[in-house]
Formats: structure tokens, sequence, C-alpha cells
């Protein structure tokens, strides 16, 4: 644990401090019922799913742990949800697309790795 990348907020504990307000939010929004539901659930997955994510990049770009499918997979979602809620762009086509963007920055993030990491291809 001391090579893993400090975030730029060290020793203030923000990530845990994130998932931990969203795991309370998804508890919530489980034992609630009505309007707030969705909204509690939304918001829990939400800020546990950001946490999650700004780790990984950080250890990704730090060269401490490749998270590459997990970052191109979450690019692939960033691009295909707002298509899939806000067009009529057929499914088929959608898929295609993320499969593409998946492929595309997988190698992208793959190669900034491998970069930072003094030429790994991963670090278990």
């Amino acid at each position: 644990m001391d090579e893993a990348p400090k975030a730029p907020w060290s020793p203030f504990p923000l990530v845990e401090l994130v998932v931990l307000v969203g795991l309370v939010l998804i508890v919530l929004g489980f034992l609630t019922d009505g309007s707030r539901r969705g909204a509690l659930l939304g918001c829990g997955f939400a800020l546990v799913t950001l946490a999650g994510l700004e780790l990984a990049i950080r250890e990704h770009f730090a060269g401490y742990r490749s998270h590459s499918t997990l970052l191109a997979a979450a690019a692939a979602i960033a691009v295909d949800a707002p298509l899939y809620l806000l067009t009529g762009i057929p499914q088929l086509v959608l898929l295609v697309a993320g499969l593409g963007i998946f492929g595309l920055v997988h190698v992208l993030m793959r190669g900034a790795f491998r970069r930072r990491s003094g030429g790994l291809g991963f670090r278990a």
C-alpha cells in the first residue's frame, strides 16, 4: 500500500466518505416507498460509481494498477446511455458504436498504462 497513489486531498478520506454516503442513499432507497425511491437509488449508485471511477483513474494513470477494461466500458456507457435515452438511434447501431468506443478506448488506456508503468502491460 505504500506505493499506492495518493489523492490530491490526502489524507482526507473523500472517496471513502462518498462511497459511504452513496451506500446510505442506496439503503434508504430500498427501504423507502414512493416517489423518492428512484432518486435515492439513482443518486446512491451514481455516487458509488463516481468514487470507484475516480480511484480507478488515479491508479491507472499512476501506473499502479491497470483498469483499462473498466475505463473503456465506462467511456462506452457514457456515450451510449445518453444516445439511447435522448435519441431514436436503433439499438444495433448503439451496440456497434459502444463496441467501437470500447475497443478504441481500451487500446488507448493500455498504451497509457504501459507508458506510466515502465512498460508493464498489467500489474496485479
